[in-house]
């Protein structure tokens, strides 16, 4: 592969055109505090280019009723334009089937429909032995998930009486794999650890640990939300069971999310809600459940979210995601590079930009990360602070929360200069 010497960037990867992009992105153009917007919280939540916006108030307008209900035209048009949006979500990360693309409101649901299964099968209530737990079994997490990734774990243990295992984190903010053997047993029913950590930027390596999961049967749930929106994910080329991510991270609206699972698993899998729309056949003495992915989706959709989701997923592949993820990688370069300049601060996590997204999370001796956010808001910067739902690795670090910037297709090297400029601010104003 031909490489560029410059920047190491791939021959054949685009380089992204900031102000095209930036064009396309109606809410950049607007003032905070009389200053130029700085959006470093992509994180949490992306903005929506133009087109997502437009698909989703053309559709409501023109399309709007519901879906797999109707033979009218309007039941037809919303219904082709819902699977037209799953079909576009299983291309968008190489899934074998667009029936194993489940659509949920979010990540955090997509990962309790998978806990909330084994719980029923542990109970007796349907499902694959596979899901079942008790006593003597194990569930193996890391120390780096978001509490989406383990408090469902902890809930499912405790009712279960299975017993809950996690990996550490080094001080360099990787993952310590050298327990993977120990960890990782025949008794462990299930692994479910996050690709990229949403509070160090970690990008963790999975071959390791999918390889041990198989030797000793275990399924294996990937926590994707932030990897999904930023790099080239393929479900096939990881080998995981389960993957969850979630719209609005990913220039979609929120309201929406993915779990994508293998056919086989899906298909023996208990449902997690019911009503509408996920039932075979119903009678007064029970019923029976129809196949994935309708059975995991009960009730009326979120329709216009997945138009939505849709047409996101069509804007990124468009950009190229190999040209998202080394744009990112090269603004994470340029950040921690600058933020090493800011007095006092520490950065949790990588400190390199290898194996590692754009985001950055550091603490500032003796300035509380609420002063830090309020200060760059007057600035027009907008920044995550607190604990990010990772309260273990504010914990590890020894800190009790910490400000976090997160960079996306739009970012540019100008606004992580305004970042700094408003730390060196901060640092004044509060000595």
């Amino acid at each position: 592969m031909t490489v560029t010497p410059a920047s190491g960037r791939p021959a054949d990867v685009p380089e992204l055109d900031s102000a095209a992009i930036r064009a396309d992105f109606p809410i950049l153009s607007r003032r905070v505090n009389g200053r130029p917007l700085v959006y470093l919280d992509s994180g949490n939540t992306s903005q929506k280019p133009r087109q997502v916006i437009d698909a989703m108030a053309e559709f409501a307008a023109t399309h709007n009723a519901n879906i797999a209900r109707a033979v009218h035209t309007l039941g037809t048009e919303a219904t082709e334009a819902f699977e037209g949006a799953r079909g576009k979500v299983a291309a968008f990360v190489n899934a074998p089937s667009v029936d194993e693309v489940v659509f949920t409101k979010n990540s955090t649901e997509a990962i309790n429909l998978v806990s909330y299964a084994m719980l029923a099968a542990s109970l007796g209530r349907g499902g694959d032995p596979r899901f079942a737990l008790g006593p003597g079994d194990e569930v193996v997490i890391t120390e780096m998930e978001h509490h989406s990734n383990i408090v469902p774990w902890q809930l499912l243990c405790e009712r279960t009486g299975a017993t809950l295992k996690w990996f550490g984190i080094t001080d360099t903010g990787r993952l310590d794999l050298d327990a993977t053997e120990e960890l990782i047993t025949e008794r462990t029913k299930i692994v479910s650890f996050v690709h990229m950590s949403n509070i160090l930027g970690t990008i963790n390596p999975t071959a390791r640990i999918v390889r041990r999961a198989r030797e000793v049967g275990a399924l294996v749930l990937l926590d994707a939300s932030q990897s999904v929106p930023h790099l080239p994910v393929d479900v096939s080329a990881l080998d995981v069971d389960f993957m969850a991510f979630t719209g609005h991270k990913m220039c979609g609206p929120t309201g929406i999310g993915v779990l994508w699972g293998r056919g086989e698993l899906l298909s023996v899998m208990p449902p997690f809600l019911s009503g509408g729309s996920m039932i075979g056949t119903v009678t007064m003495e029970g019923s029976t459940y129809a196949a994935p992915p309708a059975r995991f989706e009960a009730g009326t959709p979120p329709i216009t979210e997945a138009v939505g989701l849709g047409v996101a997923v069509d804007y990124l592949s468009a950009l190229d995601m190999r040209a998202v993820q080394w744009h990112e990688k090269e603004l994470a370069g340029y950040a921690l590079a600058a933020l090493e300049t800011v007095p006092g601060l520490t950065i949790l996590g990588p400190r390199v930009p290898i194996g590692r997204g754009g985001t950055i999370s550091f603490d500032m001796e003796g300035i509380h990360p609420h002063d830090v956010g309020q200060v760059l808001d007057s600035e027009g910067v907008q920044v995550r602070v607190g604990h990010h739902c990772a309260k273990p690795v504010c914990a590890r670090f020894g800190v009790p929360a910490a400000t976090r910037a997160s960079f996306y297709v739009y970012t540019t090297t100008d606004e992580i200069d305004a970042l700094v400029a408003g730390l060196e601010k901060t640092r004044k104003v509060f000595g």
